[in-house]
């Protein structure tokens, strides 16, 4: 990780910096606000009533903005300015009396926002609401500017302007090369196949739309059954196999756990016509390879987000057909049930939903920058304002971070399947048994009847708990909940040891999510743990490691991280 820090300074420096601050006077009582607090006073209202906000609600919610900004005006509100919020950190939002008038009535337009975003009775509305005031409210924040950003002026005054010329390069640079975004991570830090995926192993099937991936056996004894790992096809798979010590794969491969792995293709518009059916059959064929290379029946699958809604769709064609190859299934943070309320619910529109559509049809892709940019959007104080701040205001590189590092390094997605993903949410179409057909056969959730192992994040800003939590009611089999402590990715890339890491295990899942969670016990560790334990009880017999990778019919091709996964978009 890059210290955040900054070295010490020099002395004379620090004390001109300070003074700099101070010398911002404050507004005397019972004159007119900060500039910025009273710009935002005044578009409340106008911005209220676009979220939706009834006109008694409107005018309760302007009366209480406008006597909190009062307060703050001469100095009597009470309301404290949080220094475990990363913009408003240094000491001069609580110390200075400008600095603090200003951040006090931030906060209090925040408040009067998200209050109105959350009046709508009817959920996708607050969620739309809700995305919207967020990128408001996010975008407003003081610390977004040099004047209103104590710690950028002080910076400034230390290195004589440096800090500015480099923040402007830095912006020119992303103008050009990044979308018009603060990047997340420093370039050419993180290089996969030489510190990210590297466990090894070999690439043993590759056809135009993925490479499987075995790994090698670091125990001298393996379950009989291995586990086939389909991640999505919007991300390249390293994110289950980051740096050392932070991979699941090389986790689960030293529990003795025999693992492959899907690495989809980077499409392009030449593969527009990828849709559901082409990942479907090829996730058949790598449960072919999978049982060949293994020499065993049955073997066990572990889908992820996405992924794991193209499993159950494999799994869903599957039991219609009898075929009885895979004995049991994991799931993490997946969403079955796009009728659960959710934040993605924000993009839940008619018109938005046809744009999207048009969008993709016309370039034959969803291009990886479109996906990431909804993504960073839907999280802007962390994602675009933080590096904002950071890269342009203070003019420092971005810290690294291996999960950024992958979070960028996206992949497209085919047009047509695009477009079915998108008539699954939009019409939910998972719910309704025989409302979608995949490889002739109608899908019916309730068919899938093997044992499932599902997980759900606690601060999941993309699939929240309690909606992951469904899968346990609409799939046929007996089934296993864990929820974990962290967020979306963060509770993916869980490897145990870390201290403040935690889950939450309990009975068998009830049809009441807070219910079930009300029996439940939260224990220090991760889900690996638990997912390792259940998946090695259902794996057969203990056996022999292979010495060489691959089988006859499928012989190693080349060393993983493969070639798939070297293509960026």
């Amino acid at each position: 990780m890059v210290n955040r820090r900054s070295s010490p300074g020099n002395p004379v420096k620090e004390v001109k910096a300070v003074k700099a601050v101070k010398a911002v006077k404050a507004p005397r009582a019972g004159s007119a606000p900060p500039k910025t607090a009273s710009a935002l006073a005044g578009r409340a209202p106008s911005r209220a009533k676009s979220l939706g906000g009834g006109g008694a609600e409107l005018a309760g919610a302007s009366l209480k903005l406008y006597g909190e900004l009062a307060r703050t005006m001469v100095g009597l509100s009470e309301r404290e300015v949080p220094s475990k919020d990363p913009r408003f950190a240094d000491p001069a939002w609580r110390e200075h009396p400008m600095y603090r008038r200003l951040g006090q009535g931030y906060l209090a337009f925040c408040e009067a926002a998200d209050r109105l975003a959350g009046n709508n009775p009817e959920w996708r509305g607050r969620a739309r609401n809700r995305f919207l005031t967020g990128v408001l409210t996010s975008t407003l924040a003081p610390s977004n500017t040099l004047l209103g950003n104590p710690a950028a002026l002080k910076r400034a005054f230390e290195t004589g302007g440096m800090s500015l010329a480099t923040g402007m390069k830095n912006m020119l640079t992303d103008l050009v090369h990044n979308k018009r975004l603060p990047r997340q991570t420093p370039n050419d830090v993180f290089k996969v196949g030489e510190n990210l995926a590297m466990t090894p192993g070999a690439v043993v099937f590759c056809n135009e739309m993925v490479e499987l991936i075995q790994y090698q056996p670091t125990t001298a004894q393996v379950c009989e059954r291995p586990t086939l790992l389909i991640v999505p096809p919007v991300g390249k798979y390293y994110f289950m196999d980051l740096a050392p010590k932070r991979s699941f794969v090389e986790y689960a491969v030293s529990c003795g756990i025999p693992m492959f792995v899907t690495s989809w293709r980077n499409p392009g518009p030449e593969h527009a016509a990828w849709g559901i059916d082409d990942y479907v059959q090829t996730c058949l064929d790598l449960v072919d390879a999978v049982c060949r290379i293994s020499g065993s029946k049955q073997i066990n699958t572990l889908g992820m987000c996405a992924g794991g809604i193209i499993t159950t769709l494999m799994l869903a064609v599957m039991a219609d057909r009898g075929d009885k190859r895979v004995s049991a299934a994991g799931f993490g943070v997946m969403l079955l049930d796009f009728g659960s309320e959710a934040p993605i619910g924000a993009f839940h529109a008619g018109p938005l939903l046809s744009v999207a559509r048009r969008r993709s049809a016309s370039k034959g892709i969803l291009p990886a920058s479109d996906l990431a940019n909804v993504f960073a959007w839907m999280r802007p104080n962390d994602l675009v304002w933080n590096y904002w701040a950071n890269n342009y205001l203070m003019g420092k590189e971005p810290p690294a971070f291996d999960i950024l590092a992958w979070s960028v390094d996206g992949t497209n997605l085919p047009g047509k399947l695009h477009s079915q993903f998108l008539d699954i949410f939009g019409e939910n179409l998972l719910t309704k048994p025989g409302a979608l057909t995949v490889l002739g056969v109608p899908i019916d959730l309730k068919r899938v009847r093997q044992e499932v192992f599902a997980t759900g994040a606690l601060t999941d800003h993309l699939t929240p708990w309690k909606a992951c939590y469904r899968t346990t009611q609409l799939l046929g089999g007996k089934s296993q909940f864990v929820l974990s402590n962290s967020g979306h990715i963060a509770s993916l890339v869980n490897p145990p040891g870390n201290p403040k890491a935690s889950y939450w295990v309990g009975p068998k899942p009830l049809e009441d999510a807070d219910a079930w969670r009300e029996k439940c016990t939260q224990k220090t560790g991760t889900w690996w743990e638990v997912w390792s334990a259940w998946t090695i009880t259902r794996s057969g017999r203990q056996r022999a490691a292979p010495t060489v990778l691959g089988h006859a019919a499928y012989p190693p091709l080349y060393a993983a991280p493969g070639r798939y996964v070297l293509h960026r978009s």
